[in-house]
């Protein structure tokens, strides 16, 4: 399979972008760990239409202007971790879940460390919100883009939760 990738500069940090032809296929984090996610960047590609279309949706989300994302995605992985990256997909903007309300979302509730193993390797970071994923007590747990910028997605969350998304046309194109 053959992939592209582009730069996007965040709040986050740098993050790099990549997509196949069928979609997004990961979200890379500046200083992200090789074996996270394991697959090749491929070629520089700033003008490949996913990942233009993935920076404008991820600067709309970091302005405050978008709380869900519309944009073909690709994840690849086991059944299993694609479950989990599928259950990420359902979590309301600004809300939290358990790694225990995820298991049993997939039904597999005895899979509470496999769920957070698979949350640890999501390809789709922010997108496919891992980090609306917390310990159960409520604790900020293990995030691939370190824990300080977990905490920065979930106040921007919890800043904007609620507001109506105003997007410009622009932006919708």
């Amino acid at each position: 399979m053959k992939y592209v990738h582009k730069f996007v500069d965040t709040p986050v940090g740098n993050l790099t972008l990549v997509a196949s032809e069928f979609g997004l296929t990961a979200i890379l984090w500046e200083n992200d760990k090789p074996t996270r996610v394991r697959l090749d960047e491929g070629v520089l590609d700033e003008g490949n239409s996913t990942l233009v279309t993935a920076e404008t949706q991820l600067l709309e989300y970091f302005a405050g202007a978008r709380q869900t994302f519309s944009l073909p995605l690709h994840f690849v992985g086991t059944e299993f971790q694609k479950n989990v990256w599928h259950a990420l997909l359902t979590i309301p903007y600004g809300e939290t879940r358990s790694y225990g309300h995820i298991a049993r979302q997939i039904g597999n509730e005895k899979a509470v460390r496999a769920v957070g193993a698979a949350n640890g390797k999501n390809p789709l970071s922010i997108i496919a919100p891992c980090h609306r994923v917390i310990g159960a007590s409520g604790e900020l747990t293990g995030f691939g883009g370190g824990l300080a910028a977990k905490a920065l997605l979930l106040d921007l969350e919890r800043r904007y939760a609620g507001t109506p998304v105003q997007l410009t046309l622009a932006a919708c194109n």
